[in-house]
């Protein structure tokens, strides 16, 4: 290893561990939370772009129901 390579380093929890020398079953572990982490990224992305659109056709729903005739309040 050069110089200007360093070696991976896993930091959770406070503490940092050598990624490479860490046991298969770790690693794999690792993989999964990346996972759920882009997963969990994409979804919170997905749900800005419904609550997006909900926000507009509330907006339409407004502009258009000015043009109906409420029933009276009781």
């Amino acid at each position: 290893m050069t110089d200007d390579q360093t070696a991976p380093v896993l930091t959770f929890e406070g503490k940092r561990y050598d990624l490479n020398s860490l046991p298969d079953d770790i690693k794999e572990l690792i993989r999964g939370m990346q996972v759920a982490d882009a997963q969990l990224r994409m979804h919170e992305d997905t749900l800005k772009v419904l609550a997006v659109g909900r926000q507009s056709m509330a907006f339409q729903l407004n502009e258009r129901l000015k043009e109906v005739t409420p029933l009276a309040d009781s």
